[in-house]
């Protein structure tokens, strides 16, 4: 069904909003973090030609739905999956013919890597586990050197807030103004923001609810912005 709103009719390619995710590159690593059912589409937008390793926050479709597409990518080596014990297992499940023992050819294959909340390496890239309350369902956002990126998620302890400070980019949920019961609203991610003092935050996930990127974007506090798909941050 289509939806007529202000938002989903709207010319502005920055109200089109897809599937949440996020490719980084340093020197001469790429990590794509999460791959919704719009990796494809997205990939090809932005002439995406590596992947050294995908990080996984949870295992709903929105996020590994995309995860059959990454064939490509896997032409010549398995790519490392980093998540949670839980997460990987559900992935298997998901797509068994990637881990049979004997796998087809051409299918995309992957070496699972469990994440505790300790940090672990992605090349020469440090990555920071941070534990996230998605309501009852444990979920994983990453801190990568100066930048950090949380979606899916209502609840975070202080512990993990102390994670985030001195970072130049805030990456944070934020689905809509009302309350949702497993997401930020716009208010409670504005107080995390508040409370971590980045340099620059940029929302994401946000559904039609949000209202047009324009008319948002004028009324957030200095250095916090809605995200858009093809949006590129420089650090």
């Amino acid at each position: 069904m289509l939806c007529s709103c202000t938002v989903c009719a709207s010319n502005d390619p920055k109200d089109n909003r897809l599937r949440t995710s996020v490719y980084i590159e340093a020197d001469d690593t790429c990590i794509l973090v999460d791959c919704g059912p719009d990796f494809r589409q997205q990939a090809l937008r932005e002439h995406i030609r590596q992947i050294d390793a995908l990080l996984i926050t949870h295992e709903h479709y929105d996020h590994v739905g995309g995860m059959d597409d990454l064939r490509p990518f896997c032409s010549y080596k398995e790519i490392p999956v980093f998540s949670s014990e839980r997460v990987l297992n559900k992935i298997k499940v998901i797509m068994p013919y990637s881990f049979a023992d004997n796998p087809y050819p051409g299918v995309p294959l992957f070496s699972v890597r469990p994440v505790t909340m300790l940090p672990f390496a992605v090349g020469h890239l440090k990555v920071i586990p941070i534990e996230l309350m998605h309501y009852r369902l444990p979920v994983l956002g990453f801190r990568i050197g100066e930048m950090a990126y949380l979606t899916d998620f209502k609840h975070i302890e202080p512990s993990e807030i102390d994670k985030l400070h001195n970072l130049k980019v805030l990456v944070v949920d934020a689905l809509r103004p009302a309350k949702h019961i497993s997401h930020n609203s716009l208010q409670q991610a504005l107080d995390l923001i508040e409370a971590v003092k980045p340099e620059r935050s940029y929302l994401i996930h946000m559904s039609h609810d949000m209202g047009l990127h324009k008319e948002v974007n004028l009324i957030l506090p200095e250095g916090v912005e809605l995200a858009y798909d093809g949006l590129i941050v420089e650090i």
